[in-house]
């Protein structure tokens, strides 16, 4: 248990050396390079409110074990019991990634990722970040002035 501690450790401060925190005009730009602006219907700045909630925009967010053991990861808090796999506990992996490769500087998984939850049912209501600070409401301040 504790060579799995320390390696887990390791992990994290190498990957954190790989990550960082994106400038919201920066994230702006990749994201619409992707073409995340309506995709499935969500307009750019539904995109950039979710990755301010969620990480503050940082590449190597990892959120506080959930009520059921899983963990988000990564600029849009993917979280493993649906969408990647950590290798603890049950997980449907939807994304067919490992969580870890949500937290470098390389966000092309995640958007990809991202674009997979959003085809289900849910949308981008499957961020409980999203349906708390951005849904229903004036956007325009995330995507001004990029």
């Amino acid at each position: 248990m504790k060579v799995q501690l320390l390696a887990a450790f390791f992990f994290l401060l190498v990957v954190a050396n790989e990550a960082e925190v994106l400038q919201r005009c920066q994230l702006v730009r990749i994201l619409r390079n992707a073409g995340m602006d309506g995709f499935h219907g969500y307009s750019l700045a539904n995109w950039i409110c979710l990755a301010d909630h969620e990480s503050g925009y940082d590449t190597s967010a990892v959120g506080p074990p959930n009520w059921d053991g899983s963990r988000d990861y990564g600029i849009f808090q993917i979280n493993s019991r649906w969408w990647c796999s950590n290798g603890e506990g049950r997980t449907a992996d939807g994304c067919h990634t490992s969580c870890s490769s949500f937290l470098n500087n390389d966000i092309s998984d995640d958007i990809a990722c991202a674009k997979r939850i959003v085809q289900d049912p849910n949308g981008i209501g499957a961020w409980v970040a999203w349906r708390r600070y951005c849904k229903g409401r004036d956007l325009s301040q995330y995507v001004a002035g990029c």
